[in-house]
């Protein structure tokens, strides 16, 4: 009866149309998922996103390959709630995981300012399953290289949230040994001197990819670029420093936001090299899912943690036309590049306008793969799949909650979007703000006050959701002294804006140099 069977189901074979077998054979096929994360980087920083400094073909050329999100957003302002977001489908303020790991809170918080910073939960936690886990548990092998920092012990790592393996994923927020060899890092070996540790990630998952076989792969690669310390090559540095001399010059690179000076120029060389680094990685990972014939069977996310840093870790780069970079709640700090790529299964050269945001990732990506939600994990994510297949997804709100200060000048806040909309919800005592996107990127017209029936509904839905994921809020600070705040706030103008000015300037002279070997990337005779 066996071969019976057997043969009847190879007649059925060969008899059925070869376009249709294909089909067949390819639906039962698992697709591979590629997660690429770049740390810090900004909505603008990509040629493809708008940027005539930054040089990205790489990335431009997956954004051409499927479809560009012009809204994406991650979930929080910081990294660490943001990567969590990712890893979970939840937001942060469920999770309790606000800040990034590490960040001072509560009577630790020693600065001052009119309220402490809310506690929070410094790790991600055991008992929800991971995408990653979600994967593996369908037979994927499951691999990670680069940024985690989420958890500061060894037993909150990758390979302990559904990774079989971690190249370079600890608690670290920033390469420890910086971007040039010896790497100082307890998951990474070191190998060449002076090797640059973009480039180094993404060979690590190249001979992933290369190697893993028939299994299916969820493999992710979140880059320590192009987070601070900013450090480039001599060479790099010096072709992006001529090509901001051959830029119409600014009469100034710095403006002051609400607390503190922001770079309202695109021309730091030493980012700019990073930058081409990081990109030149990105193509070295897509080329070997080229050459490993995987390109057409491969799902590739590719987004940010957060917005660029337009203030603070070395004022790397310009958000505009968004107002603010990381660690604020407006757009410069929320608004990411997000792709998503799949050769013959997404349509190419798409820029749609839908919403879309980190926690979306984990419910799109199962349902890409076929394989079965897990709304009681994704709780707040939705498959963005129906939008990537030319549907829509239904209008839905959006929401942050920030119950911190951001190092580089962010405020306390809680947010909501919905249809255009935006209000902010300031928790030292500001009187709410309200902008319409689509006319106002900038969010330089409050219209709180013109309309105040649309103010009162999106505080409402904002109001009812912090209650619902039951989110923790900043308390008074005791100690806080009024006159000598306000005497900071005049030093921040007196005193920083013209220094960071000068140190701006400072990058693109001829005989700059960071020292005598580049950050190690040169020998020195």
């Amino acid at each position: 009866m066996k071969n019976t069977i057997t043969l009847i189901l190879a007649v059925a074979a060969f008899a059925m149309p070869r376009a249709v077998l294909a089909n067949t054979l390819q639906e039962q096929k698992k697709p591979n998922v590629l997660l690429i994360v770049v740390d810090d980087l900004g909505w603008k920083d990509l040629s493809v996103q708008g940027s005539v400094f930054y040089e990205t073909p790489h990335i431009d050329q997956l954004a051409a390959d499927g479809v560009r999100f012009t809204n994406g957003y991650a979930s929080c302002q910081v990294c660490s709630p943001s990567r969590a977001s990712l890893m979970t489908g939840q937001y942060p303020a469920r999770m309790k995981t606000t800040d990034w790991f590490g960040a001072k809170a509560g009577t630790d918080w020693k600065r001052n300012t009119k309220l402490l910073p809310a506690e929070y939960i410094e790790r991600l936690d055991h008992d929800r399953t991971t995408v990653a886990e979600a994967f593996k548990e369908s037979g994927y092998s499951t691999f990670f290289a680069g940024k985690w920092h989420l958890g500061k012990d060894e037993g909150d790592w990758p390979e302990h949230h559904g990774f079989d393996i971690n190249i370079g994923g600890n608690d670290k927020g920033s390469p420890p040994g910086g971007f040039f060899s010896p790497h100082n890092n307890p998951r990474l070996k070191e190998r060449d001197p002076g090797e640059y540790l973009p480039l180094r990630l993404a060979d690590e998952t190249a001979n992933f990819i290369l190697n893993s076989g028939e299994k299916p792969f969820f493999a992710t690669l979140c880059f320590y670029a192009v987070h601070a310390p900013l450090q480039t090559t001599h060479e790099l540095w010096d072709k992006y420093r001529k090509k901001a001399e051959s830029l119409p010059q600014p009469t100034s690179r710095m403006e002051v936001e609400r607390r503190r000076p922001i770079r309202v120029v695109q021309d730091n060389p030493i980012y700019g090299g990073l930058m081409e680094a990081m990109d030149a990685a990105v193509g070295r990972v897509l080329e070997a899912l080229d050459e490993a014939g995987q390109r057409e069977n491969t799902i590739v996310i590719f987004t940010s943690d957060h917005g660029g840093v337009s203030s603070g870790d070395h004022w790397a780069t310009s958000n505009l036309p968004l107002r603010g970079g990381k660690g604020y709640q407006w757009e410069g700090g929320l608004r990411v590049p997000f792709i998503v790529s799949w050769p013959g299964n997404i349509q190419p050269s798409v820029n749609l306008d839908t919403p879309v945001i980190g926690t979306d990732v984990y419910p799109t990506l199962l349902e890409l793969a076929g394989l079965p939600a897990r709304p009681e994990e994704h709780v707040d994510g939705t498959s963005i799949v129906p939008a990537l297949r030319g549907g829509r997804i239904p209008d839905r709100p959006l929401f942050w909650h920030y119950p911190h200060y951001g190092n580089q000048g962010g405020d306390p806040s809680s947010v909501v979007q919905l249809k255009g909309w935006k209000l902010i919800r300031y928790h030292e005592g500001d009187p709410d703000e309200l902008f319409y996107l689509p006319d106002d990127p900038m969010e330089s017209r409050d219209l709180a006050q013109r309309y105040p029936e649309k103010a009162r509904e999106l505080r409402g839905i904002l109001d009812q959701w912090l209650a619902d994921v039951d989110a923790e809020f900043p308390t008074i600070n005791p100690d806080f002294d009024e006159v000598a705040f306000a005497r900071e706030q005049v030093r921040k103008v007196e005193v920083m804006l013209p220094m960071r000015e000068k140190q701006a300037a400072e990058i693109l002279e001829p005989d700059w140099s960071p020292d005598a070997t580049w950050w190690g990337s040169e020998t020195v005779d």
